[in-house]
């Protein structure tokens, strides 16, 4: 399985950005949870934000909820991240991960597969 994420880029505190992330080499039909992470160098990753296809339930780190919305695309293989709203604190690198097991919990040891990141910068 390969993630590559995109979208990413520099925003001013209050703007948007949509981030998508396409997986390659990825069977479709298999149900595996789906989740944003993001790092700001020195700190632990940590999660923001999973959506389980299995019914279509999702979970938001609460310092994000009610301003990020995860989603996505079975038939283009894609998770989304809608960001509105942004903060300086939301600057970080975001990866997409997968998890074969659908745990439903934003655990980075929990992931299987993960992108190579974007860069998110939100200036104040």
């Amino acid at each position: 399985v390969q993630l590559v994420e995109s979208g990413g880029g520099l925003v001013q505190a209050g703007g948007s950005l949509r981030l998508s992330c396409v997986a390659s080499g990825f069977t479709s039909d298999v149900d595996s949870g789906l989740a944003w992470f993001r790092q700001v160098p020195g700190k632990e990753r940590e999660g923001v934000a999973c959506l389980s296809p299995m019914d279509g339930s999702n979970y938001y780190a609460a310092n994000v909820n009610g301003r990020f919305t995860i989603s996505s695309d079975k038939a283009k293989n894609t998770v989304y991240l809608q960001m509105n709203n942004l903060k300086p604190e939301d600057t970080a690198i975001y990866f997409c991960a997968v998890d074969m097991g659908d745990s439903r919990e934003l655990v980075a040891h929990k992931y299987d597969c993960w992108g190579q990141g974007t860069q998110v910068t939100v200036s104040s």
